[in-house]
This record gives structure tokens, C-alpha cells and sequence, in this order.
């Protein structure tokens, strides 16, 4: 796959509009862009014909993907022979096949309780009963996501054996939630650190061990389904992947090397073309301005630009649903949504980015793969949209976040009222000021780099205020340490989720081998 160098596509940042800013294009004018998108595309993925004419009802769609985490679940047990005069048996409270079923009944009963609370999908295999290495061998061949074991008691190294490293591992153990197990015991000094001072099995740490509680179960999985759903994405890339400012330039090889995504080039010529194909199109042009106004008719909604600003949104929107449909992806990003989709398109990425994000699909600007892969994490740990933003400088436990575009349905089901104004830097197009919820919770992401370290923290939205900044914006009250927080910020853009995830976004990066610095603990 052919990615360009980041920034070779963006527009003066917001940060800064000095000439000497590294992301600033020197230069480049939108005849000239055009040539260097047309060289570009050369190594792209080819798109499928667009010279067919479809009605309103024939654009293609593809719905949100999202794919269940199979879990396997497995208890282990040996069955002790008594012998007179010497030790028989160790530790623990299964002492026949009777007490094992038992034990399998209640590992069923639980997971099914578990399952019913799951509010992501989760498929949950039958419990496998595994007493010596050769069944361990023969389970471990399945294809799972994540071995959950129950370690109750086991001879030889059976839990090494049921150990694959390349997938996940959950380890559970009673205390006082049934029979308690030998492994509550010896888990930390046989298995994890092999009878050493150091950690020595591949695969499991010390995160992996849970006591008594299926509610921790939980939410290790569900941060192990976010996790499986970000890994490998398939991201299309409107205007060529990018990144911010010169740290960010190495981005979107890193989330090659790091996450697997698989970031599909679409030349602006080519969306250029699309977008005069849906314009002669009498059906689709109509049913956009019905959409604007059915849209703007809505409550909480108030419109203070040009609505055919926003009918142009509309229409954009379904040139995206195509090219998703077209790629057999939920996901795309706006590269040089500052300038050139602008003159594209006639109108602004702003609105349509919102329109999709509220349907359940993923949608970024300004293709940051700085800060992309936290948004793929975070909405499929949460299953809500996430907030891209531009985080200002921390004070006095406050900081303001902000961007032209915000998703309205940032809880997942209900949504929050918005002012329609235009794009704040360039006074033009359409953008929602989105208005959210006071008082909310919030998980706020600060991703480095060079994928090494990220950061986050729990905040609570205390204002909506109306600067002269981008259209959304919120102030937001630190919980943590504001001087912390300056000290330790690295990279740009941040990202914000309804609600606290700080937990599971930590433990899913433990398996990438990202730091993770949570500064609300």
C-alpha cells in the first residue's frame, strides 16, 4: 500500500498559522494539489467504475461492523488418589468427578449471568473440562479469542499448556466465590514467575488474574473486544493518511506496525469525480434537500448558515456510504478537510463526519493516525461515538477541548441539542456546535507520538462556551493533577468518550505493549 508522507496533504493547522509550521503546505496550490493527488493515487487501491448512474434508493451501504470476542472457557482439575502414611492431596475443593460437574454447573450458571450484562457482543463457548496436558493440547488448537480458565486444581503444566501467546489469556480463581481453588494459592509464584523472582510466562501477567468477581471478568473483555476490533481495521483515507506536526509524520506506518490497520488511499480526484456524478443525479440531489430539512426540522436542532450547506452535507454523506460500501468498510477519514474537500464538495466534511458517527460508523478529520487509533479503541471498548478534539493549554483543573465537528449521539442512543453554524476557520459550510451533556463523565485520551506511551484521565463537562475557537467546545474539570498533566502531554490531538474506560483502554494497550500513564488514579 502506497501512503503518502504525513502532512503532505494538510492545511495551515489551528495551532499555528505560521509559515515555518511543519504542517503547513508551502506552496501548494489546489491546481498543484491536485496533480501531486493524481501522482499519488498511482499506488492506490483501485475503485470500482463510477461512471453508472444510481437512483436515491441504489446507493450502497454497509452497516457498522463490529465482531463478537469468542471466549472459551476451560476448568482445569486433577482428581487425588488417597495414600496412606504421606501427603495425597494439595490444596483446594474438588476432590471428585461430582465436585468437578458441580463446579462446571456453577462456571455455566455464571457465565450465562455475565453474558446477559455484556453490552457488547460476546460468544461464549460451553465450559471444557481439562484434566492433563493432552486435553489441554487438543483445546488449545480452537479458535478462540481468549482462554478463560478456571484454575482449580491441575497436575504438570497444564496451564502453560492451555497458554497460546498469541491470543488472550484470563485466569480465574476462588477465594470465597465456591471451591477454593489451589491456583489462589501458587498462581503468582508458579505460573507467572516459574518459581523465580522474575516473570517468566508468555502471554499472562499479573493483569490477568482475577479473583472471585465476574464483573472484573467483564470488563477485561470487553476491553479485549475493543482491542480485537481495532487490530487490523480497515480505514479508508480521503485525500492519503497523515499525521500532525513532525512527530507525527512516521503515523501512519506506526499504525501499520502497531495495529495492523490496513489504510486505503482514495484521491481526491477520485472523490472529485463521485461527487459530479451525484450532483447530476436529479433523484439523489432531492432526496439530500429532504434530508436537510427533515434534519433541521428536528428539535434541539438550529441552523445559523446557508442550508444548502447542509443539503450538500447530505449528498456527501452518501458519496461516503458508497465508497465504505465499495471497500466493505464502516470506517474513512478526511485529510485536508480544512481546504480542499471544501472546494470538492462545495460544502464541509463537518456534518457529514457527524451524521456517520452517530450511526455507528467511524469517521475522523484532518486523517491524524496520531490520534486515530485511540478513536477506533475507544469506540469499540464503549460502543459510542468519540469526540476528536484540539485540547487547549490545562489550568486550574480546567481544560478546553474542541473541534468543528463532534458526534450529537455521544452517550450512543440519545442526542444532544446543536447550533448549525459554519465552519469556524474558514466561514464556511456547515458545522454543529454540539451541546453536551453538563456534568458528564468523560474519558480523555492523549496519545503520544511514536506509539510508545499514552495518556488519560476522567474529566466532567462543566461548559459549553461559545469562543472564537472551533464549534464545539467544552471545558472540562481535570480529575487528576492539572501540573501533571502539562508535564507529561505528548502528541496533539486528544479523544473523548462519554463515561469512564480508562481501565480498559490500559489493559488492552498492555497487550500492544503501549505505556499507559492514567492520571485519574
Amino acid at each position: 500500500m502506497n501512503i503518502p508522507p504525513a502532512n503532505s496533504f494538510s492545511n495551515p493547522c489551528r495551532c499555528c498559522m505560521s509559515r515555518s509550521c511543519p504542517s503547513r503546505p508551502q506552496g501548494i496550490t489546489r491546481r498543484g494539489f491536485m496533480a501531486g493527488m493524481g501522482t499519488a493515487a498511482a499506488g492506490t487501491m483501485a475503485l470500482t467504475t463510477i461512471g453508472a448512474a444510481v437512483s436515491a434508493q441504489e446507493v450502497q451501504r454497509i452497516e457498522p461492523i463490529r465482531l463478537p470476542l469468542k471466549v472459551q472457557p476451560v476448568f482445569t482439575y486433577h482428581i487425588p488418589t488417597r495414600r496412606e502414611g504421606t501427603s495425597w492431596r494439595g490444596w483446594g475443593g474438588i476432590h471428585t468427578e461430582q465436585d468437578a460437574a458441580g463446579e462446571r454447573d456453577r462456571i455455566t450458571r455464571e457465565l450465562d449471568e455475565m453474558k446477559q450484562s455484556a453490552e457488547f457482543p460476546l460468544e461464549i463457548r460451553p465450559v471444557a473440562m481439562v484434566r492433563n496436558n493432552a486435553e489441554a493440547a487438543q483445546l488449545v488448537k480452537g479458535d478462540h479469542d481468549v482462554m478463560l480458565m478456571y484454575a482449580g486444581t491441575s497436575g504438570g503444566d497444564v496451564l502453560e499448556t492451555l497458554t497460546d501467546p498469541k491470543k488472550w489469556t484470563i485466569i480465574f480463581l476462588r477465594h470465597k466465590s465456591g471451591p477454593v481453588y489451589v491456583w489462589y494459592e501458587i498462581i503468582h509464584n508458579r505460573f507467572l514467575r516459574k518459581t523465580v523472582d522474575e516473570y517468566g510466562q508468555p502471554g499472562v501477567s499479573n493483569q490477568d488474574v482475577v479473583v472471585d468477581r465476574h464483573d472484573e471478568v467483564l470488563w477485561r473483555l470487553r476491553a479485549l473486544s475493543g482491542l480485537k476490533n481495532t487490530i487490523g481495521k480497515k480505514i479508508l483515507c480521503i485525500g492519503g493518511a497523515s499525521g500532525w506536526g513532525e512527530g507525527g509524520q512516521k503515523a501512519p506506518q506506526l499504525t501499520q506496525d502497531v495495529f495492523k490497520m490496513n489504510l486505503v488511499d482514495v484521491s481526491y480526484d477520485e472523490l472529485g469525480k463521485r461527487i459530479a456524478r451525484f450532483n447530476q443525479n436529479a433523484s439523489l440531489v432531492k432526496k439530500s434537500q429532504a434530508d436537510a430539512k427533515k434534519f433541521l426540522s428536528q428539535d434541539g436542532i438550529t441552523l445559523e448558515t446557508d442550508e444548502d450547506f447542509v443539503a450538500k452535507c447530505y449528498l456527501l454523506t452518501e458519496v461516503f456510504h458508497e465508497l465504505m460500501a465499495e471497500h466493505q468498510t464502516d470506517a474513512l477519514t478526511i485529510n485536508a478537510c480544512m481546504g480542499t474537500i471544501m472546494q470538492v464538495s462545495k460544502t464541509t466534511a463537518c456534518m457529514p463526519l457527524n451524521f456517520l458517527n452517530d450511526d455507528g460508523y467511524l469517521a475522523f478529520c484532518e486523517s491524524d493516525f496520531v490520534v486515530i487509533p485511540s478513536g477506533v479503541l475507544l469506540h469499540y471498548i464503549s460502543g459510542k461515538p468519540q469526540f476528536l478534539n484540539d485540547p487547549t493549554y490545562p489550568h486550574d483543573g480546567v481544560v478546553t477541548l474542541a473541534h468543528c465537528t463532534a458526534p450529537r449521539k455521544m452517550d450512543g442512543e440519545n442526542y444532544e441539542p446543536a447550533r448549525i453554524l459554519t465552519h469556524f476557520e474558514s466561514d464556511f459550510g456547515a458545522a454543529p456546535k454540539v451541546e453536551m451533556k453538563l456534568g458528564q463523565t468523560i474519558t480523555v485520551i492523549d496519545p503520544d507520538f511514536n506509539f510508545k506511551r499514552w495518556l488519560g484521565f476522567e474529566g466532567e463537562i462543566i461548559d459549553n462556551p461559545f469562543l472564537d475557537i472551533c464549534r464545539s467546545q467544552i471545558d472540562v474539570q481535570i480529575n487528576g493533577s492539572t501540573e501533571k498533566l502539562n508535564e507529561e502531554t505528548r502528541g496533539f490531538h486528544w479523544m473523548v468518550c462519554y463515561d469512564n474506560y480508562l481501565k480498559e483502554t490500559g489493559y488492552a494497550l498492555s497487550k500492544l505493549g503501549i505505556e499507559w500513564m492514567n492520571l485519574s488514579v
